[in-house]
């Protein structure tokens, strides 16, 4: 366990612990970032969602703890993101390359 959860009530954190989750140790927790991070396999590849290691899955039902949501694949929604973002922080993000979109 990690102290990411110092913050919480014992109630909150009792409910959580009651969820049908499995915890992972933070070895676990880092691997797929470390993975991306060093793997030249991966090296190039943007604008994609990973979790344990492989590429995510479509979630289809909308309310499972894995897989990635529809909507955040959305160019358009995207698009829109990288617009709020340029005019939010202007020149400092302006010049930079966009982001792949898939």
């Amino acid at each position: 366990m990690t102290n990411l959860a110092r913050h919480m009530d014992a109630k909150t954190l009792e409910s959580l612990r009651a969820l049908p989750l499995v915890w992972k140790t933070p070895q676990q927790g880092a691997a797929t970032s470390v993975l991306l991070a060093t793997s030249p396999r991966l090296a190039g590849i943007g604008g994609r969602y990973f979790e344990d290691c492989n590429e995510a899955e479509l979630a289809s039902d909308g309310k499972s703890f894995s897989g990635v949501a529809a909507y955040a694949l959305d160019p358009e929604s995207a698009e829109r993101l990288w617009e709020v973002s340029v005019q939010m922080l202007g020149d400092d993000i302006a010049s930079l390359e966009r982001p792949v979109t898939i």
